[in-house]
């Protein structure tokens, strides 16, 4: 298979599971100039950041003001930010094989969504329930695909992506969902599906690629190093955002 694409058995991997993991894609120049700059953004905390206390998920800090407060979840819009963020952003390792997910030549990058250095700290890092990134998207159908960079190691300790195997060809009624937005742990129907919970360990460098239909979750951070992530979420070109939603908020970025 040539270098920049997914292999039959990756791609039945995605189409079965809902993601697939394709180690070591970005060498250690990309992730160290990606890592330069973030570590400047929140050093200097140049916005726009999201903090762990504007979440209100568990184990974030009550408020901005409280104790661990100012502890940074992300910085937002970073395909804007810095040539680094481009260049990752139009990787044809990566881009190639999002083309090959999504079944087009002609993909876009939004910048609406995702387009986030994503950071979990020692302390104050909250949890994220299981859910979909397509809740919270708007666009004409839910074919849309997210890319995560590891940056360091990701393992369950310091708080890895989990994924459902299987969960982005299910459909399920409205009840199972807390504010229609995270499943209820509480009902034995949703209990029997988390227990098939997958957290794949990630060295620096492995992507992985999932729909946004694929349930997804990650814990805390209980180690001593800070981890941080590269995500971005792209879409066929044809597949447009919704008119007057948040997904058609920001100008999408044509990817040919």
């Amino acid at each position: 298979m040539p270098a920049t694409l997914l292999s039959p058995a990756e791609l039945n991997d995605f189409h079965e599971h809902g993601f697939v993991v394709v180690r070591g894609l970005a060498d250690a120049a990309t992730r160290e100039a990606i890592l330069a700059v973030a570590n400047d953004h929140l050093a200097r905390a140049v916005e726009p950041i999201e903090y762990e206390a504007e979440t209100n998920y568990p184990g974030a800090p009550a408020s901005l003001d409280a104790v661990g407060g100012r502890t940074a979840r992300r910085l937002r819009q970073v395909y804007q930010r810095d040539e680094a963020f481009r260049r990752w952003a139009q990787d044809p390792r990566m881009t190639d094989r999002v083309k090959q997910l999504l079944g087009s030549p002609r993909i876009a990058l939004t910048q609406a969504h995702h387009n986030s250095l994503m950071t979990k700290q020692p302390a104050y890092s909250s949890v994220t329930h299981w859910h979909r990134d397509i809740r919270y998207w708007s666009f004409e159908d839910n074919n849309l695909v997210s890319v995560w960079l590891a940056l360091g190691r990701e393992y369950p300790e310091n708080g890895s992506l989990g994924f459902l195997p299987g969960s982005h060809r299910l459909e399920l009624d409205a009840e199972r969902f807390e504010n229609r937005a995270f499943l209820r742990a509480d009902l034995p129907e949703n209990a029997a599906l988390i227990e098939r919970a997958v957290f794949p360990s990630l060295e620096p460098g492995d992507v992985v690629f999932f729909h946004a239909m694929t349930f997804h979750a990650a814990g805390w951070n209980r180690t001593e190093a800070t981890k941080y992530s590269l995500v971005y979420g792209y879409h066929r070109q044809d597949n447009l955002p919704l008119a007057g939603s948040r997904s058609a908020s920001l100008p999408t970025v044509t990817i040919d």
